[in-house]
């Protein structure tokens, strides 16, 4: 269940962690925050960052294997990796409708899809 849970919440951490980094660039385009001097967008975007913290650094800390977690700190980092890039290419298709998926996205999806493989690899 630890790997599980430490799955869940880097997923919910990365929803987070794009919406800090993207979000605002989709509010604008929105008219939402057009008018906001940037340390506002910066103050806005931390907190929504401080979210992300608070479930990813529980994520580290149950799914390392020397707190009795599955992981390893090099798989830990690459499928955090890996859930981001899913995250976000979610986040871009449905909120960036300008944004296409090409034929070298899709690749970069099989390396990374590799590098999770070869990570676990013993």
């Amino acid at each position: 269940m630890k790997a599980f849970y430490t799955i869940l919440l880097l997923v919910i951490s990365n929803i987070f962690m794009t919406f800090a980094w993207y979000g605002h660039l989709k509010l604008q385009e929105m008219k939402v925050i057009s008018n906001w001097p940037l340390y506002a967008v910066i103050l806005f975007s931390w907190a929504i960052a401080l979210a992300e913290y608070s479930f990813q650094v529980p994520a580290n800390r149950i799914g390392f294997v020397e707190n009795g977690g599955p992981f390893s700190l090099m798989q830990l980092k690459v499928i955090q990796e890996a859930v981001t890039l899913i995250v976000f290419t979610l986040f871009t298709t449905v909120f960036f409708k300008g944004e296409a998926l090409h034929w070298n996205h899709f690749a970069a999806f099989v390396c990374l899809v590799l590098a999770v493989y070869f990570v676990f690899y013993k």
